[in-house]
């Protein structure tokens, strides 16, 4: 049966776009705090700006595995709440809490005893690893704090409690911004404290993130109710669905947030003018395409909760239409991106003319790559994986980055000793390439998998 590139379900397009949007303001929200660090630390000086971008990459790092066990959460979560089957996102949020931890209290202790070691992989630029280590010691004590935040918002956001995400990041980016001025300056009577001041800022602002969520929960969730209590029950069955569901997820994202710091080392290594001129990019890049990344977690919640209520034939209609959608934000995303290049550059005071220039080179070939990014990405982690397939997007992530970016993006850094903008262009050459796997892998939905005995799917 012919399938219509868009479908007539106008239930599908309210819960896809009210999701979409609130997630999207959210990440636009969480970005803008990274952008208002690295202005305000651009003003500061270049070493600093630098130092905290080598740090960000273990924070990425650390955001990558918590965010494939929130993930791995979403994914069971969004079937269950089709199902109205509460206590088993009780119990997948509880083993995703325990994992989060662990994997921030690891990371925690790695920088807290080995700083220099970690920064001196991304960079050998000393000015620039002493002022990251001012900031990676104090910085460091937010990782459990995103850590249990970010689980709790996963289990909310599958049961399409979004708008509370919103509001938390409200908060957080005006706390943030105000100590930023404040103690990275020395304004109103504050010490000038640099990138330390930038880091006091963030623990500050995470600390009062987890607390508003807690308090949402104890107070207004009406969905759920989970209970401090239900952190401590361990469901062995659970546990083991839990493995073979999210345990690709986890393993996808560590391979995405390793590759990174792959990537950063690469670049980091060129100089400290291509690590400010790539955290600059980077972060512009982040904060356009909230919409593309806003449409993945939102295709998670739709399709998981389609085949969750037992309406898995819808499932092909919803996924055609996704896919014109996404390609429809791709050029959207490329444009805005292009166009508002130069206005964001220009906020940046004190970086080199080397740094600027680089910048404006990096958003230019991400302007390009967005596109494919905005198709291939919500396939892959919205579609595919919310479908069943979690291991797919794990081998398909691992081929494209350990065997061709990283090794094309090695050899044309230090063997041919191409331009900065050469190699930045191979190291993101993955988000187009995975275009061609994506459009066979969707479209012949061999993807629909099945995870319990009450859910009929048609794969």
């Amino acid at each position: 049966m012919r399938v219509a590139l868009f479908t007539k379900d106008k239930d599908f397009y309210k819960r896809l776009f009210s999701l979409i949007i609130v997630i999207a303001l959210q990440n636009l929200v969480v970005f803008s705090v990274n952008l208002a660090d690295n202005v305000m630390l651009g003003g500061y000086s270049e070493a600093g700006l630098s130092g905290v971008a080598l740090v960000n990459q273990i924070q990425f790092l650390l955001q990558m595995l918590v965010m494939g066990t929130a993930e791995g959460i979403v994914v069971l979560s969004a079937r269950s709440w089709g199902r109205r089957d509460i206590a088993s996102i009780r119990l997948v949020t509880a083993i995703g809490m325990l994992l989060a931890l662990i994997v921030a209290a690891f990371m925690f202790l790695a920088v807290q005893i080995f700083p220099f070691q970690a920064l001196g992989f991304f960079s050998n630029d000393a000015p620039v690893i002493a002022e990251g280590v001012k900031y990676l010691r104090i910085v460091s004590f937010t990782y459990p704090f995103f850590a249990m935040s970010s689980i709790l918002l996963a289990m909310l956001r599958s049961v399409e409690t979004v708008k509370v995400g919103f509001m938390v990041s409200v908060s957080t980016l005006i706390i943030n911004v105000c100590l930023n001025y404040t103690l990275i300056y020395g304004h109103f009577g504050a010490p000038q404290l640099g990138v330390q001041g930038a880091a006091i800022a963030t623990l500050t602002s995470r600390i009062v993130e987890f607390f508003i969520i807690v308090i949402f929960l104890a107070k207004f969730d009406e969905k759920v109710k989970i209970k401090l209590k239900d952190f401590f029950h361990f469901d062995k069955p659970m546990f083991l669905l839990y493995l073979k569901v999210g345990a690709p997820v986890i393993g996808s994202n560590a391979v995405w947030g390793v590759a990174q710091a792959f990537q950063t080392s690469i670049l980091g290594h060129m100089g400290a003018a291509s690590i400010a001129a790539n955290s600059i990019a980077s972060t512009v890049f982040q904060i356009v395409s909230v919409i593309c990344y806003g449409s993945a977690s939102a295709t998670s919640i739709v399709i998981g909760k389609t085949i969750g209520e037992g309406n898995s034939h819808k499932v092909k209609e919803y996924a055609i239409t996704l896919e014109i959608l996404y390609l429809i934000i791709g050029a959207l995303s490329g444009l805005s991106l292009f166009l508002l290049k130069d206005v964001v550059i220009s906020f940046y005071g004190s970086i080199s003319p080397e740094a600027y220039q680089l910048a404006i080179q990096f958003m230019t070939v991400l302007s390009v790559t967005i596109v494919g990014t905005a198709y291939q990405m919500p396939c892959l982690t919205g579609i595919v994986r919310s479908g069943g397939d979690t291991k797919f997007v794990l081998i398909n992530d691992s081929i494209f980055m350990w065997l061709i970016v990283l090794p094309a993006s090695f050899l044309a850094a230090f063997v041919f000793h191409f331009p900065p903008v050469v190699v930045f262009a191979c190291l993101k050459s993955d988000q187009i390439l995975k275009c061609f796997v994506a459009i066979p892998k969707v479209n012949r939905f061999k993807w629909i998998r099945s995870f319990s005995p009450e859910e009929k799917v048609e794969a």
